[in-house]
């Protein structure tokens, strides 16, 4: 007797029709069509800036304290940028085997107030007095201490151009003291401390 091999029965079928996916990707799309002109792109760049000259800062400090000697921090206006220097015998000047690197803002962000007006700590763009090779600097010493108290506003390219997004607007300050890096943005409301 010939016995018949049971035949697999077939289950609910599995994947996505391709009006499903469609209809999927055109709901993302009019989402994203509704929601991303309302994404101010030059605010967070402006905010990723502060948030990383910031961190530089703190780290040039830190690295001053942990190798015990000075680091020079130049803030390089033409080139956008900081300018951190290992200044291993406090000369004040780059000697061989003395490390230096470059940190970029970005794209849109500049030195600068644009329409904001001046924070009570000052006014001045950038307000270290001091000079390094050309350009204002501030010195971290092995202490952790700071050369002097000063900072500098951070704005975007638009602002600075154009005016009319004054929250686009940072203040880093350094105290001389302790040598602590300060956040500040403008709001319509006035200055407020970031972190």
């Amino acid at each position: 007797m010939c016995r018949e091999t049971p035949r697999p029965q077939l289950r609910g079928r599995s994947g996505f029709t391709i009006t499903e996916v469609v209809t999927v990707l055109v709901v993302i799309g009019v989402l994203a069509a509704i929601t991303f002109p309302k994404i101010d792109i030059a605010r967070y760049q402006a905010e990723t800036a502060m948030q990383g000259v910031g961190t530089t800062l703190l780290a040039a400090q830190r690295l001053a304290v942990t190798r015990q000697h000075d680091v020079i921090v130049k803030l390089d206006a033409a080139g956008l940028a900081l300018v951190i220097h290992e200044d291993g015998n406090n000369d004040r000047s780059l000697d061989g085997g003395e490390r230096e690197r470059r940190v970029p803002f970005g794209d849109q962000v500049v030195f600068g107030r644009g329409s904001a007006p001046p924070h009570p700590l000052g006014g001045d763009v950038i307000a270290f007095t001091k000079q390094v090779a050309g350009m204002q600097a501030v010195t971290f010493h092995r202490n952790g201490s700071a050369s002097e108290a000063g900072g500098f506003y951070l704005t975007t390219r638009r602002e600075a151009a154009y005016g009319g997004h004054s929250d686009d607007t940072r203040l880093v300050w350094v105290d001389r003291a302790t040598g602590r890096t300060s956040w500040y943005r403008y709001l319509d409301s006035g200055w407020k401390r970031g972190f």
